[in-house]
């Protein structure tokens, strides 16, 4: 566990812990070379012996690192310090997309609408480059203080190939296709079928995102 601060490559000042989730914790840091705060996202201590995650993680980073969007959270660069994996993102001051439904309540239809157009420019822009996000859920939408929606996360994320992508169970059952769930074939429509998923609040019926 990283503490305030330490420093990684000489250049990332830890400030504090923002977050955690499964595969790593979320740090606020400053970028000394830059001068600018970011975040990176360190892979948990437990999980480094684990080759598996470790290819996981290095997958996202490198996945991610291909994207440029202003609706994703874009990633500025990856390392490893000692065992350390990491990878250093922009830090987007804001609120999940499930933490600003429960402050609301009932999100209007245009909202709803504004939002969901951002978060599709986002995935469109990382499916026409082959990656599929395969998580997406409103803990991994992130609502910035000006209002725009960013995809973040691509925790899951592999590099596709023009065929669909043959995997196991991964991500949220209750935002997942039927056949992501059952384990089976998952591409780019997989996660275009979550995205409604996240906003059972409006009271729109599925047949109307068709």
């Amino acid at each position: 566990m990283l503490n305030a601060g330490d420093f990684l490559q000489n250049r990332y000042e830890i400030i504090n812990c923002i977050g955690s989730g499964g595969m790593a914790d979320v740090f606020r840091a400053r970028d000394h070379k830059l001068n600018r705060f970011v975040a990176i996202k360190v892979l948990k201590s437990e999980l480094r012996s684990d080759k598996e995650f470790v290819s996981k993680f290095r997958v996202e980073a490198q996945a991610a690192a291909g994207l440029s969007h202003p609706n994703i959270v874009n990633v500025y660069d990856v390392g490893e310090e000692n065992g350390t994996y990491f990878i250093v993102m922009e830090l987007v001051e804001g609120i999940t997309l499930k933490a600003y439904i429960l402050s609301k309540g009932n999100l209007s239809v245009r909202e709803t609408t504004g939002i969901c157009l951002q978060v599709a420019s986002g995935l469109e822009a990382a499916h026409n480059n082959h990656i599929i996000h395969r998580d997406v859920k409103p803990q991994n939408i992130i609502i910035s203080t000006d209002g725009t929606a960013k995809v973040a996360d691509f925790g899951i994320a592999r590099a596709a190939s023009a065929d669909t992508i043959n995997s196991n169970v991964m991500g949220s059952v209750h935002y997942s296709a039927p056949e992501q769930s059952r384990g089976g074939y998952s591409d780019a429509r997989s996660d275009i079928y979550s995205l409604p998923e996240e906003f059972p609040s409006t009271g729109i019926p599925r047949s109307r995102w068709r």
